[in-house]
């Protein structure tokens, strides 16, 4: 989706009224007629004049600006023929370069910003066309009328917000914080489920994660598309950039879960120590309710508990055995969005008191007999707000 789409389908979402056409023959000039100007259809008569206007008048003219592809502007002149029971606009003045025959099937999005005040933007290429449509779920056939804002796709939504993250970017790549917080915020945008952390924690960790790997992706496309595209001089580098762009992947993966854990942690209220310091200077990745409270040794016992955070953890559960002493002889929750680990491992976890803390729509993954040792991750936030006396 190009730069200008997203602007025309910001600029229909900001407004209350649009509409949208494919230009025919006769409004791009291509017949020679002499009324040259685009015909509107009657649909979005209210975007031009009011009934009252049009009940009373034979011909109505009205003087109107409109700015082209977010770029130039020009005078027009709005006009009703009720002889004729149609309205056009004209008046763009001479050489517009916007209104010519290679631009008959072309489509024309008009957008009312206020009484005088307009945006136009032609499209002329398919994808242009196909992606501007899709944006809002309409077929061709369902042209040649005002634009229904709620009909706006999910997708297009998530992508004009990734568009506008991009935009404002002041780096080559944000961090790995920036990246997951701006991931979440897309997603309240798109699907406007702040409270999903608290009433579906499991949804909130998926969507996240998927929404961010999404937005790495573009961030990716807009930073390396056109070197790609434009191929490399020699083997190293394109060995160097392939570096680049696999360590980047990595660093992202290994701290993108752990983010996103600490704001559903944050979203209920849950206290807790990221990368906590306990014996030996080990350091599990969540301590709850806090460091202090577990070099408290009159603190219970049954009142403390650690969380690690893998995204996969087929050879790496082990890590986690001896990250807190104190509690060495207590369950050790391990948040994975591994799917699948084999019997004989599930089993040398549950030896090791290892409880495997994935999103329920994961669990399914895992065998069949082994899965009620498996607890979903609002499970284990229901757990700690029960031992923190959350309510």
């Amino acid at each position: 989706m190009n730069e200008l789409i997203i602007k025309a389908i910001d600029a229909v979402l900001k407004n209350k009224v649009s509409y949208c056409k494919f230009l025919s023959a006769n409004d791009s000039g291509e017949t020679g007629g002499h009324q040259c100007g685009i015909l509107v259809s009657k649909t979005a008569a209210s975007m031009l004049f009011t009934d009252q206007e049009i009940k009373e008048n034979h011909i109505l003219k009205k003087a109107g600006k409109i700015k082209w592809q977010d770029d130039f502007q020009t005078d027009c002149t709005f006009t009703w023929y009720k002889s004729k029971n149609e309205l056009r606009i004209t008046g763009f003045g001479r050489g517009f370069p916007l209104l010519r025959p290679e631009y008959t099937g072309a489509l024309f999005v008009f957008i009312k910003e206020n009484a005088e005040e307009y945006q136009g933007f032609l499209f002329n290429t398919d994808a242009d066309i196909q992606d501007f449509l899709d944006a809002f779920g309409l077929t061709p056939a369902e042209t040649n009328r005002p634009i229904q804002h709620d009909t706006i796709t999910l997708e297009a939504k998530e992508k004009l917000s990734m568009s506008f993250f991009i935009d404002g970017l002041t780096v080559d790549f944000p961090t790995s914080a920036e990246m997951s917080s701006a991931a979440r915020n897309i997603v309240y945008e798109v699907f406007a489920s702040r409270m999903l952390t608290i009433k579906d924690p499991d949804t909130a960790l998926l969507q996240w994660t998927e929404a961010e790997y999404r937005l790495f992706k573009e961030i990716e496309h807009s930073r390396y598309g056109n070197t790609i595209s434009s191929g490399f001089r020699s083997v190293d580098e394109f060995i160097a950039l392939a570096n680049q762009v696999l360590n980047r992947r990595k660093s992202r993966a290994g701290k993108s879960l752990e983010h996103h854990l600490s704001a559903i942690f944050d979203d209920n209220k849950i206290q807790y120590t990221a990368q906590a310091i306990t014996e030996g200077n080990k350091k599990p990745d969540f301590l709850f309710p806090s460091e202090e409270a577990y070099h408290d040794m009159s603190f219970a016992l049954d009142k403390l508990c650690t969380l690690a955070a893998k995204t996969t953890c087929k050879d790496r559960w082990r890590q986690i055995l001896n990250e807190a002493d104190r509690l060495r002889d207590e369950n050790k929750y391990l948040c994975t969005m591994q799917q699948g680990i084999s019997s004989a491992q599930m089993d040398e976890m549950m030896a090791e008191k290892v409880v495997l803390v994935v999103p329920k729509p994961y669990i399914t993954a895992y065998p069949k007999d082994k899965r009620d040792r498996i607890w979903t991750l609002s499970r284990f936030v229901n757990y700690v707000k029960e031992i923190e006396g959350i309510s």
